[in-house]
């Protein structure tokens, strides 16, 4: 499938958006399944965006910016990746690349965010010289080129073709393409360890063993797990409720 012009300059603003969305509005551009939902609805292919979509979301679980440090942009990563994908009609190929360029938006961050110290230390000039209209122009400036880091090498990606990454992807040694596809379905695993680390695991460790036995030995998707856990916590919490009431009821009928 070719892409239109349309549809290219569609996921380049896609893309341009999710760094300013992460630090700005928060409409939750940043999470891979919705920016992939979003250029899945814009290449026509809803399918394969959400399975790329999905892959990239349980690789970024557990993975957060503390304290200013640079991560993975796995938002950006979906755009390309869905592009790829679905240029291709693989959705290995779509990963292939999606995940070099989620990590190399690492390098982006960290040349954007050197570029905002000069842009703060400008706007304090101007507002310590009451030059308040220069200091608001120049602190839209830092959006805009956190924007253009996820847009540019979106950009390269697009305007160059899918033939030519379908090349560079035929001239990967087999070795190389079978790595990304076993890391691929690795690193969602990663993920979701990265995240039980900072949950109370051994607290709720029943219901750890639950999810794993429905999914191990009943071969139910995680969609399935996730609705019998809601339902579960729903009775739970009807329980619980339940209880402090009668214990309240029956306190105030002692008294």
């Amino acid at each position: 499938m070719v892409l239109s012009l349309w549809q290219n300059l569609a996921l380049i603003i896609l893309a341009f958006m999710v760094p300013v969305d992460k630090y700005g509005f928060t409409f939750g551009l940043r999470w891979p399944v919705i920016t992939a939902m979003i250029a899945g609805a814009i290449v026509g292919d809803m399918n394969t965006a959400l399975i790329i979509g999905g892959t990239l979301q349980l690789m970024s679980l557990g993975v957060a910016s503390i304290g200013g440090s640079s991560v993975p942009e796995y938002g950006v990563g979906a755009v390309i990746g869905v592009a790829i994908g679905v240029s291709s009609g693989s959705v290995e190929s779509g990963l292939a690349i999606g995940i070099p360029v989620a990590m190399l938006m690492v390098q982006f961050d960290v040349i954007a965010k050197i570029s905002q110290s000069v842009i703060v230390r400008l706007s304090q000039d101007f507002c310590n010289k009451k030059k308040f209209k220069e200091m608001n122009l120049i602190l839209m400036c830092g959006p805009f080129i956190m924007g253009l880091t996820a847009a540019v090498p979106v950009g390269i990606a697009l305007l160059i073709g899918a033939d030519v990454v379908n090349a560079v992807l035929a001239a990967m040694p087999q070795w190389f393409t079978g790595g990304l596809s076993i890391a691929s379905k690795m690193l969602p695993v990663v993920g979701v360890a990265l995240l039980l680390n900072y949950m109370p695991a051994k607290k709720y460790l029943p219901a750890i063993l639950l999810g794993y036995f429905l999914v191990a030995f009943m071969n139910i998707s995680m969609l399935g797990v996730a609705i019998v856990s809601a339902i579960i916590a729903m009775v739970f919490y009807a329980y619980k409720n339940e209880s402090s009431n009668t214990v309240v009821n029956g306190g105030l009928e002692d008294e």
